[in-house]
């Protein structure tokens, strides 16, 4: 077991099932500037950095399509229009019988997260805690959720996302500060493709 796997406790989980009116078309098939598709190079960088990955789709989605890689346990939910917070609901209520002790909640749009990144902000993850990464000030992405605070993720509705929760527990969070600004940067429009490569 390489040491990125070594904490299999914590679950990484990619919400991909908004609908990116802002892009134009679907930019979870967008082209990067090394050719991988948006979505499908999230998702190969959390396979790096978690043993148990998963992503959240439309039920209408065709994961080939997508690009969706091997190993990737796919999640669908019902209630994509109502929003992100209704997302990350059903993506928290597939992990309900895992073993695992914390959830790496990743967008499917922020492919340049770098791998030291996670690897740093994993090895923070714990049961009683949310791990919140931070650049130049500016909360970012991945969040992670210790499993203590599943149960209020799993009633999240509409397009309120986590940021409630996490004010509401403020003393539970761990801000990790970090010199990556792929935390910052995710994909609203075509302008947004940045012409860096996953290093």
């Amino acid at each position: 077991m390489t040491e990125l796997h070594s904490r299999p406790g914590c679950i990484g989980l990619v919400l991909a099932a908004g609908f990116g009116q802002r892009f134009g078309s679907d930019k979870r098939v967008a082209k990067l500037a090394n050719g991988s598709k948006l979505l499908a190079a999230t998702l190969l960088r959390a396979q790096e950095a978690f043993s148990d990955v998963r992503v959240v789709l439309k039920v209408e989605d065709d994961a080939q399509a997508l690009a969706i890689p091997p190993g990737i346990q796919v999640v669908r939910t019902a209630q994509a229009k109502q929003g992100m917070g209704s997302s990350l609901a059903a993506g928290i209520q597939s992990l309900a019988n895992t073993q695992a002790t914390a959830v790496a909640v990743l967008l499917g749009d922020m492919p340049w997260i770098s791998l030291a990144t996670l690897r740093q902000l994993q090895s923070q993850a714990h049961v009683e805690h949310i791990v919140v990464a931070c650049c130049n000030g500016q909360r970012g992405h991945p969040v992670l959720f210790g499993r203590r605070f599943w149960p209020e993720l799993m009633q999240l509705q509409g397009d309120n996302g986590a940021k409630g929760l996490i004010a509401t527990h403020a003393q539970q969070v761990i801000e990790v500060k970090l010199a990556d600004s792929g935390i910052l940067q995710d994909v609203d429009t075509p302008t947004d493709l940045s012409p860096r490569a996953i290093s």
